[in-house]
């Protein structure tokens, strides 16, 4: 009996792991698309171009990654140690290390993909972004990124799943304060 108990309690861990790993691929490739149409159009300004060269398609399977790279971090609790602190300071401080972590996967996803190609590591080794310019700037790009996405998982966690469900898609009660009668 406890053994059902137990079987249940794991598959119902595991379905609650997949809605998160499933919301964080979604809302990375919303963002990895439309960075890839923002790359579009400004390129479209210098030479005519076609989608055929940009990697729309590519950020689906990026996105499960970098998707994949996040959930593991929150299992293995990255992060967690910004409970005390306000709200904001903690999701800034969790985007943080997250990006930091998202910008040394690729890293090593170019050390990977060089090696695959007959490379040594030291001639497949690429910072991101080009440069060290670059690297920070996508650093920050990530990590702005980041941001709503802690946002709203760290609310969700504080208030609770059905709270925030209702606050956002609920019709709240007209209710005038005094300020606003004022």
């Amino acid at each position: 009996m406890q053994d059902v108990s137990k079987l249940q309690k794991m598959k119902g861990k595991a379905a609650a792991e997949l809605k998160r790993f499933a919301f964080i691929a979604a809302y990375l490739w919303v963002l990895l698309v439309v960075f890839e149409m923002h790359r579009y159009f400004v390129l479209r300004q210098v030479a005519p171009a076609s989608l055929s060269g940009y990697r729309v398609g590519f950020a689906a399977i990026n996105c499960l990654v970098l998707g994949k790279i996040i959930a593991t971090g929150e299992i293995l609790h990255l992060g967690q140690h910004t409970g005390r602190r306000a709200l904001i300071v903690s999701v800034l401080l969790k985007s943080a290390l997250f990006a930091a972590l998202l910008v040394a996967f690729q890293v090593i996803e170019d050390v990977a993909k060089g090696l695959f190609r007959g490379e040594s590591v030291a001639e497949s080794f690429k910072i991101p972004g080009g440069d060290a310019l670059g690297t920070i700037m996508l650093a920050v790009m990530v990590f702005v990124v980041l941001i709503p996405l802690f946002l709203f998982t760290t609310i969700q966690e504080s208030i609770g799943r059905e709270k925030l469900h209702s606050l956002m898609f609920e019709r709240t009660a007209d209710t005038t304060t005094k300020a606003d009668a004022a």
